[in-house]
């Protein structure tokens, strides 16, 4: 059975795929691959553009089922791994809890959205792995591993982010927090202001991100920010329009027109700023944290340290002016608060983070080059997820922890039972 990413720039013929229901049936997975001198990749959703998550022998996939979901008094909820954050924040919200932050996008699994470090905007605010309070891991040998503060807890603190490296999760433990609605502002404005005011905006909001449209001055702002009070509420119709009929159609139509002829793309850009950033609404806070994203695209995305925004940002406008010309997607700014996860993007500091994207089979290869220079140069790490050329060699030197995960990773996992050639790229 051929599979393939969200994107479609990543496909693979597994040698077989396994579909397991418990920490049972991944058990008896792992010891057929050792048997019969396979490696094993826990299938996701699909959503990583890079091949950390891609099965070259096993496909296995992991426990989905929503009534394996427990949830206590304190919030402590545990989930199936390979439940999505779209099943699991409907059931939070049902039984009053919620997570306290979330990135735009909801389809990916529990275990890939915090194996590879999706984080998320605002200023205060951690990714989603920094919510992980125990873990279930199968390991190479076959032994199901329960990590926890009080068990095994050098393994939870590393296997939070563990790109699929150390094991196979099969239940995640999350500190939840009491349901939260957002009120949410999305706007235009000049993109000097929101530059020079970015510090403000972040710290004056909950929750503030900005996308810039290439080739124009225009920046399309977002603040969410709790709320208990009523506000504007979109009903079926409006969300339908926002989300379906000018967030996805109207912009696969904006992309296909700029793919065949680029000299309108400046036009087209400053029209989708205008269009796309006028709304104010209050809803449940997982539906304001995410959106559908039905038109495909290529996307990287690195961390930069938080004093070196601006230059990234310049860095990178050089990089679209040189390469670009022909980019309708537009550039996505968030920042996000640090972590002590050793693998986290904002491991040890406050970050920001910077995302281009090109739409699907349009030529990226200089334009992300040029981006990943500058973005490198100032320190950045890329998204696990997300396309890079980066290699173990230098990640190394970006990482503080990078040696302490490979010793485990070697402890848990010497045969490289759960590697592919991603991982031997990442982590040598």
């Amino acid at each position: 059975m051929t599979w393939q990413n969200w994107a479609g720039n990543q496909r693979t013929d597994p040698a077989r795929t396994v579909v397991a229901r418990d920490a049972g049936d991944v058990v008896d997975a792992v010891k057929a691959a050792e048997r019969d001198g396979l490696r094993v990749k826990a299938l996701g959703s699909g959503h990583s553009f890079t091949a950390v998550s891609v099965p070259e022998d096993v496909a296995l996939v992991v426990p989905s089922d929503p009534a394996q979901v427990r949830i206590d008094a304190s919030g402590l909820a545990t989930v199936p791994a390979g439940l999505t954050l779209r099943a699991l924040n409907a059931l939070l919200w049902d039984r009053g809890w919620a997570l306290p932050n979330l990135g735009d996008i909801d389809a990916q699994t529990v275990a890939g959205a915090i194996s590879t470090g999706t984080h998320g905007t605002g200023a205060r605010h951690q990714g989603i792995a920094a919510q992980v309070r125990a873990l279930e891991l199968v390991t190479a040998d076959g032994s199901v591993l329960t990590c926890s503060a009080a068990e095994n807890p050098e393994v939870l603190h590393a296997a939070r982010v563990g790109l699929g490296a150390l094991g196979v999760l099969v239940t995640v433990t999350l500190q939840a927090v009491p349901a939260f609605r957002l009120h949410a502002v999305e706007t235009a404005m000049p993109l000097d202001r929101v530059l020079d005011d970015l510090d403000a905006l972040a710290a004056g909001n909950d929750h503030f991100e900005f996308y810039w449209f290439p080739h124009t001055d225009i920046a399309a702002t977002k603040r969410n920010n709790r709320t208990a009070a009523d506000g504007p509420v979109r009903g079926r119709v409006a969300e339908w329009v926002g989300d379906d009929l000018l967030g996805n159609g109207a912009f696969e139509l904006v992309c296909r027109l700029g793919a065949r002829m680029p000299r309108t793309v400046p036009v087209l850009n400053r029209r989708a700023a205008d269009r796309f950033a006028d709304a104010e609404y209050v809803d449940r806070s997982y539906r304001v944290f995410t959106s559908p994203r039905r038109v495909r695209f290529l996307e990287m995305e690195y961390a930069v340290p938080r004093a070196a925004l601006r230059e990234a940002f310049d860095g990178m406008r050089g990089a679209v002016d040189r390469h670009g010309q022909a980019v309708t997607f537009p550039v996505e700014v968030r920042v996000a608060a640090s972590d002590d996860i050793p693998l986290s993007t904002a491991s040890g500091r406050e970050s920001a983070y910077i995302a281009v994207h090109v739409y699907r089979g349009q030529p990226h290869e200089a334009y992300f080059g040029a981006v990943e220079a500058v973005m490198t140069a100032l320190g950045g790490r890329p998204h696990w997820g997300k396309m890079h050329t980066r290699t173990a060699a230098d990640l190394r030197r970006s990482y503080p922890g990078f040696d302490t995960f490979v010793a485990l990773r070697d402890r848990l996992d010497p045969q490289r039972r759960f590697g592919n050639s991603y991982l031997e790229r990442v982590l040598g």
